[in-house]
C-alpha cells in the first residue's frame, strides 16, 4: 500500500531551464563575494569542484561539510569568511531569483500537493540535496508550494548522500519509516530518479523539462507530461 509520494522539486515541481538557471545562479554568486578577489571563472570551478564531492560523498559527513571540504582545497583558510558570506547570499539574495528559472510556474503543482495529501499521503520533497535547506524551501515558494505540507525535504545540511546514488533514497526510506514498495517516486531526470526502480519504488517520469543525459529508451518508465502524471498517479492512488 502506497504510504507516500516523493517528488524531485527543479525541473518537476518547479519548470526550469537549468541552464539559464545556473547562469543567473553563478553570477550572483559571484558579484556576493567579488570584493574577497575572486575570479569569476575560479569561483565557478570551485563550486562545481565541491558540487562534484557531495554527489560522491560516501556518507562519513553531511553534504554540506563535504562541500566546503572540497571548496576549501582550492581557497585553503578561506572557509570561515566564505560560508558566513555563501549563507548570507542564501537568506538574502537567491530567495530574489525566481526569475532565473525562464519559464512559468507549474499551476498543477500545489493543487496536486493538496490533492494527496487530502486523501492522506505524504509527501516529501526528494530534491538532489547539493543546496541548504533555506534554498530548497525558496525554490519551492517559487513552484508555489508551502514548505510545511512536506515531512521532509533533503538538503546538504540533512544528507549524507547525492543523486544518483541509491543510499540517498535508502536514507530517505529509513528516516521516514517507510518501505520501497510504499512509496512513489516523480521525477524529471532519467538517471538521477528513475533509478529507484532499482530499490523496487515505482516511478513516474514528467518530461515537461526532461532530463536524459544518457539517452535512454524513456518508453520503459511511466511518463508523461506534469497533467498526465498527476492524472495517472490520482487515479492509482
Amino acid at each position: 500500500m502506497i504510504k507516500a509520494v516523493l517528488f524531485d522539486l527543479d525541473g518537476t515541481l518547479l519548470p526550469m531551464n537549468e541552464e539559464e538557471f545556473k547562469k543567473v545562479y553563478f553570477g550572483a554568486v559571484y558579484q556576493k563575494v567579488k570584493h574577497f578577489g575572486y575570479k569569476p571563472e575560479d569561483l565557478v570551478n570551485a563550486i562545481w569542484f565541491g558540487t562534484k564531492a557531495m554527489v560522491k560523498n560516501d556518507g562519513s559527513m553531511p553534504n554540506e561539510e563535504r562541500f566546503w571540504e572540497a571548496f576549501s582545497t582550492i581557497y585553503p583558510d578561506s572557509r570561515k569568511r566564505d560560508e558566513k558570506e555563501f549563507n548570507d547570499f542564501y537568506h538574502n539574495d537567491f530567495p530574489k531569483l525566481a526569475f532565473a528559472c525562464a519559464m512559468p510556474i507549474q499551476p498543477l503543482a500545489a493543487p496536486f500537493i493538496k490533492e494527496l495529501k487530502n486523501r492522506g499521503y505524504e509527501v516529501i520533497i526528494a530534491s538532489n540535496p547539493i543546496f541548504p535547506i533555506v534554498a530548497t524551501k525558496a525554490r519551492m515558494v517559487w513552484a508555489g508550494l508551502n514548505p510545511d505540507d512536506f515531512i521532509d525535504i533533503t538538503s546538504y545540511e540533512n544528507s549524507s548522500f547525492a543523486k544518483p546514488n541509491l543510499k540517498y533514497y535508502e536514507m530517505i526510506l529509513e528516516r521516514n519509516n517507510l518501505k520501497p514498495e510504499e512509496v512513489i517516486m516523480i521525477g524529471n531526470d532519467v538517471r538521477e530518479d528513475m533509478i529507484v526502480n532499482k530499490l523496487g519504488i515505482d516511478s513516474y517520469l514528467i518530461t515537461d523539462c526532461l532530463l536524459n543525459l544518457d539517452n535512454e529508451d524513456i518508453n520503459k518508465y511511466k511518463h508523461g507530461t506534469f497533467k498526465e502524471i498527476m492524472d495517472l498517479v490520482l487515479a492509482r492512488l
